[in-house]
């Protein structure tokens, strides 16, 4: 079994690199980011919470988030190991986290700020079916139009200027003592998130000393640069 922490800012390409690693070792990748989106989506109480946060670029509190990640760990549907992004963001999440769960490894994902804005601000959502879209790499067929569902694209809500802002400074603020932690644990490698996924892929399985990537893994909406 198998279990890892995925981290980097937003951007950085992490649910791309994890799809591509759950699908090819049979890991379960749990998108915290994704979890909250879902109740935003489906209006949930959990979801208008969320949103007030996110819009503002804020963290999603850790009382929250702790909740979250404890109750789909309890599921139990990772048979083979699983790989969680998006958490943890703090020192506090990240001593939670430890106590709780034996990991094999934390994957960090290097990518300077300037890289950051270009890609964030080149995602687009679908707003009917929630396929992700990069368009520095990955346009639709028709501009503007989910391929698989015809659905209208549009930028995610906290993808802003402005709030993009807050969460590089919350990024850097919060999230590098957390790397700092996992690495006095010698849990950490560091791999350059800016070329293609498939080289970042083979790097991260490199460095974790994995089978290589055994053909090209597509993750849905996600040809090009990864951007999440």
């Amino acid at each position: 079994m198998r279990k890892y922490v995925i981290m980097g800012v937003q951007g950085s390409g992490k649910g791309t690199q994890s799809e591509m690693l759950a699908a090819d070792l049979d890991l379960v990748h749990i998108s915290v980011g994704d979890i909250f989106r879902w109740n935003v989506t489906n209006h949930t109480k959990m979801g208008a919470q969320v949103q007030r946060v996110m819009a503002a670029g804020e963290l999603v509190g850790d009382d929250l988030a702790e909740s979250v990640v404890q109750r789909r760990l309890a599921e139990h549907d990772w048979n083979y190991g699983f790989i969680i992004d998006g958490f943890p963001r703090n020192a506090r999440q990240a001593e939670f986290f430890l106590e709780s769960y034996d990991i094999d490894g934390v994957i960090h994902l290097d990518m300077p700020d300037s890289e950051v804005r270009r890609r964030v601000f080149g995602r687009r959502l679908c707003a009917k079916c929630g396929m992700d879209y990069n368009l520095l790499a990955d346009s639709p067929a028709v501009p503007g139009q989910c391929d698989s569902c015809g659905g209208e694209l549009v930028a995610r809500e906290d993808d802003t200027a402005g709030a993009l802002a807050v969460r590089l400074r919350e990024y850097h603020g919060k999230t590098n003592p957390v790397l700092d932690l996992f690495r006095r644990k010698e849990y950490v490698i560091t791999v350059d998130a800016r070329p293609a996924k498939e080289v970042v892929q083979q790097e991260i399985r490199s460095r974790l000393g994995l089978p290589p990537l055994r053909a090209a893994t597509r993750s849905p909406g996600q040809d090009g640069e990864g951007t999440r």
